[in-house]
């Protein structure tokens, strides 16, 4: 299978999936950005529940449409320490977090000004996590049709309906909350560990 997908902050487990399983995958570089997409966000599970963290995005109101790889983050609101500070407090008794700490640490301890660059360097950090090299093909322009390439890119809508039933994994709340599905790949790799490949590897994706 070759797939065309967004380069996404810290992917969900499905967008994860359907990049561990392709042939050849394409990053879409060349489009326009959206807001209210998972480019800026993911989301994670805490005591209280499902936590969305959203980097805070540049903007000016005098621009127009901008594309996903001119997109700046807003670093003076220190969302690097908040979104660590959350992951920490959310992960911190999982079972594999101590393990993959230091893979992460560096990601929000060191200032990005793209938000195109930090998501690369996001998806770079949880295959490092998972031990998988993926050699990624990027585009030069914006093609709205594929005929060659399975299109994923609707996978960084984050109003999208999933109709892709997660499989229940052991999560750190789930007795308090129940299990919940959706969230970003950091989830399953601090609940799971090295089980975490064979998890996505098997995960049935009808999409």
């Amino acid at each position: 299978m070759n797939i065309i997908t967004n380069p996404t902050y810290f992917p969900d487990i499905i967008t994860t999936a359907s990049i561990i399983q392709a042939d050849n995958v394409t990053l879409e570089v060349c489009d326009n950005y959206q807001k209210q997409s998972y480019r800026n966000r993911m989301y994670i599970a805490t005591a209280n529940g499902k936590l969305l963290l959203n980097i805070p995005i540049k903007h000016t109101k005098t621009e127009g449409h901008k594309k996903t790889a001119e997109a700046l983050m807003e670093n003076n609101f220190l969302w690097q320490r908040q979104h660590w500070r959350s992951i920490v407090i959310a992960y911190r008794t999982s079972p594999f977090f101590e393990f993959y700490e230091d893979d992460l640490y560096p990601l929000f301890h060191k200032e990005y000004n793209s938000l195109l660059e930090f998501n690369r360097a996001s998806i770079a950090c949880i295959l490092e996590m998972l031990g998988i090299d993926i050699d990624f093909t990027i585009t030069q322009d914006y093609i709205k049709e594929y005929s060659d390439k399975t299109d994923l890119r609707f996978l960084a809508n984050a109003k999208r309906k999933d109709k892709l039933e997660i499989p229940a994994y052991r999560q750190v709340f789930e007795e308090a909350n129940g299990f919940i599905p959706y969230l970003t790949v950091l989830d399953l790799i601090f609940n799971l560990g090295p089980e975490a490949i064979t998890y996505l590897k098997n995960l049935d994706l009808k999409l």
